[in-house]
């Protein structure tokens, strides 16, 4: 259900653990999953991101988790204020993606925009599956199906798919979400490559970051793929594709959390996706005992090869049964007797350049710029840590700087395979 009344509450007020009962309670959506009486449910807080509340709320029939969007990024408090507004982009994302990715992405039960909150399906028993990786534990299709989730978010989100008018009226819908892809722009792209007030890196890992930065070529091609990323509209993207944002079991697998959510380049969200596979990849020997530790980082290069298949099987699969837009119409094609296969392969050739880029950049910015992530995080030895961010940072500058010498995935293992042996520091 989209909510767009205030149902009395006409301000906005944060949810907490002793309110939402009393807030909710009166909510059909919320209570008739739930079951029970509102003064019984147990409600937990749970949220540990950046941005948001999140709770998970039990009863007597059923749990769904609440999440409600703060007025400021909750990692940084109230000096970085930030619209509430967000919150409707990822209700407009989660809507979006049930249709083009289904089973995928959590179902929603309740939206109510003016208190920018999100009621949806309780995951159970998924976790976080960056947390599964740093355990070691592994997840059957967890390649495919990333890979599967971005050919379909992203085919079925352009106008290969769409409409022409529906798409360019979502465009001008999302266009109205500016605080956040704000962020991707300077957290992800510029911040990186400079010494931004609220970078902060492994102090051991200086002597590489500081090359990094006197790097001019580089900057300016991660500059231009920053052009890129804001003149592009081709698709709807996730945004903010990590393994924070997949739950997972051993056999299922799950994306949420899509509230960076905007239009821009189809390359974008597998590009995010692989490089924190790679991160996972490289921060292993501090999480392994050796006995495993060769089998498992085996285990994650197949994961990453899964996602790059995966993607061109299932876009090429949508090539030919969905393409009922405007782009590569088969009216220029197969009803004059052409075949439309070159110019898939041309477009995939283009995705998997640019993914291996914006791979590179997203190895960057989780070591270097304000948000990281546990694989490394956690690392108590700041000395191993570096050297295996190190390993992370100049395996993401090769992408950058030579994407087109590692579009053959055996090559793209090779690297990994090969910096995952290199003494840096």
């Amino acid at each position: 259900m989209d909510n767009d009344q205030h149902d009395g509450n006409p301000r906005y007020e944060a949810l907490a653990v002793d309110t939402l009962a009393a807030r909710l309670g009166d909510v059909h959506e919320v209570a008739s999953r739930v079951g029970g009486a509102p003064t019984n449910w147990e409600i937990r807080e749970v949220g540990d991101g950046n941005l948001n509340l999140v709770f998970i709320v039990t009863g007597t029939t059923g749990s769904v988790v609440v999440k409600q969007a703060l007025p400021y990024v909750r990692m940084v408090g109230e000096s970085w204020p930030l619209p509430l507004y967000r919150a409707h982009f990822e209700y407009y994302a989660l809507v979006r993606q049930a249709k083009r990715a289904p089973n995928i992405a959590p179902e929603v039960f309740y939206f109510d925009k003016p208190q920018a909150l999100i009621v949806m399906e309780y995951l159970y028993p998924h976790t976080i599956l960056r947390r599964k990786l740093i355990k070691g534990e592994r997840v059957a299709q967890l390649g495919e199906t990333i890979g599967q989730f971005c050919a379909r978010t992203a085919f079925r989100g352009s106008e290969l798919s769409l409409p022409s008018p529906e798409k360019k009226q979502d465009v001008g819908l999302f266009s109205g979400n500016v605080a956040i892809p704000a962020i991707t722009e300077s957290l992800v792209f510029t911040d990186p490559y400079y010494g931004a007030a609220m970078n902060h890196h492994t102090p051991e890992l200086s002597p590489v970051v500081d090359e990094l930065r006197r790097n001019a070529p580089l900057k300016a091609k991660v500059q231009r793929l920053l052009m890129k990323f804001t003149a592009n509209t081709e698709t709807m993207l996730h945004g903010d594709l990590h393994s924070g944002s997949i739950m997972a079991t051993d056999t299922s697998v799950r994306v949420i959390d899509p509230e960076f959510s905007q239009y821009g380049p189809m390359a974008f969200d597998l590009g995010m996706a692989v490089a924190n596979f790679l991160m996972a990849y490289f921060s292993q020997p501090a999480h392994r005992q050796e006995d495993d530790l060769a089998d498992y980082q085996a285990w994650i290069l197949e994961v990453i090869e899964a996602c790059f298949t995966s993607f061109d099987a299932e876009f090429r699969h949508l090539w030919q049964t969905e393409r009922t837009g405007i782009l590569f119409p088969r009216a220029l094609f197969e009803e004059q007797g052409n075949s439309a296969d070159d110019a898939c392969d041309a477009l995939l050739d283009e995705i998997r350049l640019d993914a291996l880029a914006y791979c590179g950049i997203e190895m960057h910015r989780r070591v270097l710029s304000l948000a990281h992530n546990a694989d490394f995080e956690e690392i108590e030895d700041t000395a191993l840590r570096a050297r295996l961010e190190a390993r992370n940072v100049l395996m993401g500058q090769t992408l950058i700087m030579e994407p087109e010498a590692y579009c053959d995935l055996s090559a793209l293992i090779a690297l990994a395979s090969a910096f995952n042996q290199k003494m840096v520091l």
